[in-house]
C-alpha cells in the first residue's frame, strides 16, 4: 500500500498536515484488512479491500454518517473513501475499546436511534450484508420490501449455491405467506444498523456503548433486535434498556425468527455448510407457526 498517498488523503480531508509515524495491522474481520494509524497526535482506523470494493466502503461510510447524525449512540466518525489501482480504503475515527460497559444504556440508545424514521423502507443506495449485496430500493410496503429485497434475493442466491429444490420450495412458500406474521402489527421505517451482532457492538475504554460495521437501511426495528439474539452476547440489561424507551410488540417472539432466517440464509450463501439445513429448519418452524 502507498502510505504516503494515505497521508495526503487524510491531510487534505482534515485541512492540516498529517504524517504517519506508525501503523499496525489489527482485527478487521474476515472481509477487510484493518490498520491502526498513528501520527501527528492523531489516530485513525483504516479498512482496506480490493479496488473494486470501493462502493461497499462508500455505502458503509454513508451508514456510519447516518447513525452519527442521529445523535443517539456513539459510532466512529467516517472521514473518507478513496481508491487506487490495487485497493479501496475507508478511513474513520479510531475508538479505543475496553471490556464491559453499560448494557442498559446501549439498549436505550439503540431504541433512540430507531426513533429516527423515514417515510419509506429501504435506503438511498444498495449496500452489503457481510460481502453479499443488500438491495435497498425504496418501498412504502414493508412486507413487499422483505419479500422481494430480503428473503427473495437470498432464496435466489441459495438456489444457485445448491440448497436444494425442497429448501427453495419451502422458502418460497414462506415468502408468499408473510402477511400472516403482521396481522396486528404495522412496522415503521426506523433507522437500522442492519448487521447488529455482538461483534459489531462494544464499549469504549470508559464504558460508553459504541456500534460499528453497519449495513444501514430504514426498516422494522425488530430486525435489529432479532439479530442481537441470533448469536447472543448482549445480555438481559440491554433488552431491559431498550424496553424502557420503546417496548416491543408481543408478536416479536415469532417475527424475530423470520428476520433471523434472512441472516442464516445469508450465512449459507457466504459460507455454505450446515447453515443450509438450519435455514430449512427455521423455514419449517415458521410455516408451522402460521
Amino acid at each position: 500500500m502507498d502510505w504516503t498517498q494515505i497521508e495526503k488523503w487524510i491531510s487534505e480531508y482534515e485541512g492540516k498536515n498529517f504524517t504517519i509515524e506508525h501503523h499496525q495491522s489489527i482485527g478487521g474481520g474476515c472481509i477487510n484488512e484493518a490498520y491502526l494509524i498513528d501520527g501527528s497526535n492523531q489516530q485513525y482506523f483504516l479498512k482496506v479491500n480490493q479496488s473494486s470494493k470501493v462502493a461497499m466502503f462508500e455505502a458503509e461510510k454513508d451508514g456510519l454518517q447516518a447513525m452519527l447524525d442521529s445523535a443517539s449512540i456513539k459510532v466512529p466518525r467516517p472521514l473518507l473513501v478513496q481508491q487506487d489501482q490495487q485497493h479501496s480504503y475507508l478511513v474513520m475515527e479510531y475508538i479505543a475499546l475496553g471490556g464491559g460497559g453499560d448494557a442498559f444504556l446501549m439498549g436505550q440508545q439503540l431504541a433512540a436511534m430507531h426513533q429516527h424514521q423515514s417515510d419509506h423502507f429501504g435506503w438511498h443506495r444498495d449496500n452489503t450484508i457481510g460481502s453479499t449485496p443488500q438491495l435497498n430500493n425504496p418501498r412504502t410496503d414493508w412486507i413487499e420490501f422483505w419479500r422481494e429485497q430480503r428473503l427473495g434475493y437470498q432464496i435466489k442466491l441459495a438456489a444457485s449455491r445448491g440448497i436444494g429444490q425442497q429448501g427453495v420450495k419451502l422458502c418460497e412458500q414462506l415468502a408468499q405467506r408473510l402477511e400472516s406474521f403482521f396481522n396486528d402489527y404495522q412496522p415503521q421505517p426506523s433507522l437500522l444498523h442492519g448487521d447488529l451482532w455482538s461483534g459489531n457492538a462494544a464499549y469504549t475504554a470508559s464504558g460508553e456503548p459504541v456500534i460499528f460495521d453497519p449495513a444501514c437501511y430504514y426498516g422494522d426495528r425488530e430486525t435489529d433486535l432479532a439479530m442481537t439474539e441470533l448469536f447472543g452476547g448482549f445480555g438481559a440489561e440491554f433488552y431491559r434498556g431498550y424496553d424502557a424507551v420503546w417496548p416491543l410488540n408481543e408478536g416479536y417472539e415469532i417475527r424475530k425468527r423470520l428476520y433471523n432466517q434472512y441472516h442464516i440464509l445469508n450465512h449459507y450463501n457466504l459460507f455454505g455448510g450446515s447453515y443450509g439445513s438450519q435455514a430449512i429448519r427455521m423455514t419449517e418452524q415458521l410455516l408451522a407457526a402460521m
